[in-house]
């Protein structure tokens, strides 16, 4: 017999470390609400016949967020054979609130309490057979990061989906007791005993999507609503409000027979560093100084070392020479060695040369992630955000797209304002994800010694990017508004987890090696194609003694023009943004495989030849013009995954196509701003030029300082599509 079990909890309870080693699987974990977007299946590794689901961290059953929404209606509609309700035992009192909600839907629950090694480290006694005892079903002590009291929690929920369907009981006052019978016997009687008392609660308050699927006649409706009425006076408060206070009565009650603190109201080691990290005045220059010291070590210093031993020797002297020269010894034609040696090798080993240097990145992101930081960033970012019109639950989206931008765009279903979500969807795909870095890297190494400034000044334009298009957007009629309030746990700080800190590295930078096996392996073989083949008298390749213009730089002078305003006007880096659209790490591969078929033995030469190419060649020595062209590609469209990302967010053709065309604009204002006006500081500003960026930049400030005719004012929700 199947048996389906659902881990359900609140965000940042432990619910997908605990799936991860239920399951045998790697899904990501993150110390942020958001992380698990959608429901997530897999069987339990001791017994092929459980499956496992984890649903997004909910703080209750009343849904405001899609993630809500989907945790909701897997539990009401398909209705598993159990519950494993994962509880963070260091913040009991607000996690038993979704326990009791839990309770009430009459499937059989088991608790999980999760972190009980920070409970009795901090002193604090939990008497967990009286918990189980008061709230009526069976508890397991677990810690999820140390892989202890999983497997009983396990077994637990098993024989708990053994044993049937259970009836909730009652929990709240008498008289708000007789009005939930009383809608149970009025509405919901003929429904199975077990689920009557959760549509019940539902219908007192007065919850829509409910009322609406019960489809109950007026006649009852007006019954029931005149007892709702009556409670409501007798309790001087809202139906809902009156749900909630009793809960936490219940909650209170239990929690204080169940629960000593040893150090009650004593600061804890976490609230003494966050003292610091999130103080008014010092949150941002810590946060300033943490992400330039992970550009340092990841691209300036250990990243750039990393990144000349994969160019130059593993590439430059071992793979590429022994690749030549054993083809050659076959007697194999010389434009199949090019093609091998320049096109594949060259182009895919370009991209592969900066794995280390994503894997540090990530490595040291996944730290400041694991421990409990980057939460925190969240919060920092709040109160800056919400200046400009944006949430704080906007930030989360592009934490998580500093792995991959698809993920993070997907976590923008946790914002419940449409018209913040939908911005936030729009601004995600700014921030440097794990397939631009490389283009960073290159950048800074070919043009700019490999410095980390340039790193880090790449992150904070995109966090730029965001605030001014925040301030933009929300003085247009679609984003009027004010943004929702964000609210969020923080997680202890806690010493990080090798397991989670390689899981986490290893699958994004798996990712982006997968890419350079595949599609960046392929558009390296078309570029050689397209590079080696002329159609100058006649069709033919492209040798020594046989000159030409290539197709693909045919290609590539059609649409070099649109960037000659920018200061990358040549058809190698025409060719190269256009090709990033379908995979930024492509970007990297054409400038490899361009600069590899530079020489017939350049390929060979290493790092600082291909450096030497892309800055005097594709750049013209021009680190301002290597600048712009950076931010442009940091900026513009993203890739084709993530353009679908958007396109399902999105629901919308119109809005899709709105936000890539908006992105690319956005990106080439910029550009267009940073190359025309600093050509001033180098010496080669010209008039039109910089009369076209001063237009370009006195229309963004107009947008930017212009008086907001929508502020203070609530915006209709049938005004916002």
């Amino acid at each position: 017999m199947e048996i389906k079990i659902a881990l359900a909890g609140n965000p940042n309870s432990g619910k997908t470390t605990l799936f991860n080693i239920l399951t045998g699987s790697n899904q990501y974990v993150g110390n942020w609400p958001g992380v698990t977007v959608e429901k997530k299946e897999g069987k339990y590794r001791q017994d092929k016949d459980v499956t496992i689901c984890d649903l997004p961290g909910i703080y209750s059953l009343s849904p405001y967020t899609l993630e809500e929404v989907v945790a909701r209606d897997y539990l009401v509609n398909e209705r598993p054979d159990a519950i494993l309700n994962i509880v963070d035992g260091t913040n009991l009192e607000r996690n038993l609130y979704l326990t009791t909600q839990l309770n009430e839907l009459g499937i059989p629950v088991v608790i999980a309490i999760n972190m009980m090694d920070v409970v009795e480290k901090n002193g604090d006694k939990i008497n967990i057979e009286k918990l189980s005892e008061e709230i009526g079903c069976p508890i397991v002590e677990i810690s999820a990061l140390k892989g202890t009291g999983i497997d009983e929690a396990a077994s637990a929920a098993i024989k708990a989906a053994k044993s049937g369907r259970k009836i909730p009981e009652y929990i709240f006052s008498g008289a708000l007791e007789h009005t939930i019978a009383h809608i149970e016997e009025a509405a919901v009687h003929s429904m199975p005993e077990d689920e009557q008392r959760w549509y019940a609660i539902k219908i007192f308050e007065r919850d829509k999507k409910v009322i609406g699927d019960l489809k109950l006649d007026k006649s009852v409706l007006d019954h029931i609503e005149q007892d709702i009425i009556k409670i409501e006076k007798s309790f001087d408060d809202d139906s809902e409000s009156i749900i909630v206070n009793e809960r936490y009565n219940y909650i209170t009650g239990i929690v204080a027979k169940c629960y000593k603190r040893r150090h009650e109201g004593r600061l804890t080691v976490s609230d003494r560093i966050d003292s610091i990290v999130t103080n008014r005045i010092l949150a941002l220059p810590v946060f300033a100084f943490a992400m330039f010291l992970i550009y340092y070590i990841s691209i300036g210093s250990v990243g750039n070392w990393t990144v000349e031993f994969m160019n130059d020797t593993l590439f430059g002297e071992w793979i590429i020479p022994a690749v030549t020269g054993l083809l050659t010894g076959w007697g194999v034609q010389d434009w199949l060695v090019s093609l091998v040696a320049d096109g594949i090798v060259g182009g895919v080993g370009a991209v592969l040369g900066f794995v280390p240097q994503m894997l540090i990145l990530f490595l040291l992101l996944s730290l400041l992630e694991d421990c409990g930081y980057m939460a925190r960033v969240a919060f920092i970012m709040d109160r800056i955000f919400r200046k400009f019109g944006l949430s704080g639950k906007s930030f989360i989206p592009m934490l998580v797209a500093t792995g991959c931008g698809v993920p993070g765009i997907m976590a923008s279903r946790t914002i419940e304002q449409d018209r913040d979500r939908k911005m936030t969807v729009m601004t995600t795909g700014f921030i440097p994800c794990g397939a631009k870095m490389p283009i960073v890297g290159m950048i800074a190494g070919a043009l700019f010694s490999g410095s980390a400034l340039i790193a880090v000044s790449a992150y904070f334009f995109g966090v730029g990017a965001v605030i001014v298009t925040g301030i933009m957007l929300k003085k247009t009629k679609l984003f009027a508004g004010n943004p929702a309030p964000f609210v969020m746990e923080l997680p202890a700080y806690h010493a990080p987890v090798a397991a989670n800190i390689f899981r986490t590295t290893w699958e994004r930078g798996w990712s982006f090696i997968k890419r350079a096996g595949t599609v960046i392996l392929a558009a390296s073989i078309v570029i050689w194609v397209l590079n080696s083949i002329t159609f100058d008298s006649g069709i033919h390749f492209i040798t020594e003694d046989s000159h030409g213009t290539s197709i693909l730089e045919y290609i590539g002078n059609a649409v070099a023009w649109l960037f000659v305003p920018l200061g990358f006007g040549n058809w190698q880096s025409a060719v190269a943004t256009v090709l990033g659209l379908m995979a930024k790490e492509q970007v990297v591969g054409t400038f490899g495989t361009l600069s590899s078929m530079a020489s017939a033995d350049l390929a060979a030469q290493g790092n600082a030849a291909m450096y030497s190419v892309i800055a005097d060649e594709f750049f013209g020595g021009s680190g301002l013009a290597g600048f712009s062209f950076m931010i442009f590609n940091l900026l513009c469209a993203p890739c084709i995954a993530a353009m679908g990302a958007i396109r399902r967010e999105m629901n919308n053709w119109r809005w899709t196509v709105g936000t890539i065309a908006y992105m690319c604009v956005f990106a080439y204002s910029v550009s267009l701003i940073i190359y025309q006006l600093g050509c001033w500081f180098t010496g080669a500003g010209n008039v039109p030029g910089t009369i076209f960026a001063l237009a370009v930049l006195g229309v963004m400030l107009y947008m930017i300082l212009r008086k907001n005719k929508y502020a203070g004012r609530t915006v209709r929700p049938g005004e916002v599509k």
